[in-house]
C-alpha cells in the first residue's frame, strides 16, 4: 500500500501543471452535443443514398445459370426480329463498350447502371458488353453471363440484346440495343417533316 501512494506522488509530479480537459472541449465524450451538419455533408449523403436506392433494383439474389454455350437473346414487345439478328451479327456499330472480364459480380452490379444510363443519355443506341464465358455451368464468368441477362432485362432502356458472333467475342460478349431518347425522337419527327417539306 506505501508503495502505491509512493507511485501516486511520482505521477503527479511528472504531470506537472497539466489540467484536465474541460468536459464541453473532450471531442470524444459521446454525450456531446452533436452539430448540424454543413450542406455539402447533406448533398454528399443525399447523393450517396441515391445512387444506392438507383442500383438497388439489380438484384444479386439467386439466377439460374444459363448452360455455358447456350446464346442469351431478348426483346421487348414491339421489337422485330430482323432487328435482333442484325444486332446479333454485328449490324450495328458499338457505340460503346464495357469491359466487366474478371471483376468481381458486386463491381459489375455497380458499374452497368451508370454505364446504361450515360450512353441513354448521350443519344447512343448500341452497346457491346465483354463479359467472358465459362466453359463449366458454375465458373465466375457464366455466373456473371447468367446475371447480365437477368439485369439487362430490368432496365426500360434495353430494347433488346443478343450473344455476339465470334468476331465480336462469341458467347463472351452481348451486344445491347437501347431504345431512342425522347430527345432523339423529336429529332427524327423534325427531320421527318422537313422532308416531306
Amino acid at each position: 500500500m506505501a508503495q502505491s501512494a509512493h507511485e501516486d506522488q511520482d505521477f503527479r509530479a511528472l504531470m506537472g501543471d497539466v489540467k484536465p480537459l474541460r468536459r464541453r472541449t473532450n471531442r470524444a465524450d459521446p454525450g456531446q452535443r452533436r452539430r448540424r451538419p454543413t450542406e455539402a455533408q447533406l448533398a454528399r449523403r443525399e447523393s450517396a443514398q441515391a445512387e444506392l436506392a438507383e442500383d438497388s433494383f439489380l438484384s444479386d439474389d439467386f439466377v439460374e445459370l444459363l448452360p455455358p454455350f447456350d446464346p442469351v437473346a431478348f426483346r421487348r414487345d414491339g421489337i422485330q426480329q430482323g432487328v435482333v439478328d442484325r444486332l446479333r451479327h454485328g449490324g450495328y456499330p458499338a457505340q460503346s463498350r464495357l469491359h466487366l472480364l474478371r471483376r468481381p459480380l458486386a463491381e459489375c452490379r455497380r458499374v452497368l447502371p451508370p454505364f446504361i444510363r450515360e450512353a441513354y443519355a448521350h443519344d447512343l443506341r448500341s452497346l457491346l458488353i465483354v463479359h467472358g464465358r465459362g466453359q463449366q455451368p458454375d465458373s465466375p464468368a457464366n455466373v456473371l453471363r447468367s446475371y447480365l441477362a437477368k439485369w439487362l432485362a430490368q432496365f426500360d432502356e434495353v430494347q433488346a440484346f443478343a450473344s455476339a458472333q465470334q468476331a465480336d467475342g462469341g458467347l463472351g460478349a452481348t451486344w445491347v440495343m437501347l431504345r431512342k431518347s425522347e430527345r432523339a425522337r423529336a429529332d427524327n419527327r423534325e427531320r421527318q417533316q422537313k422532308r416531306r417539306g
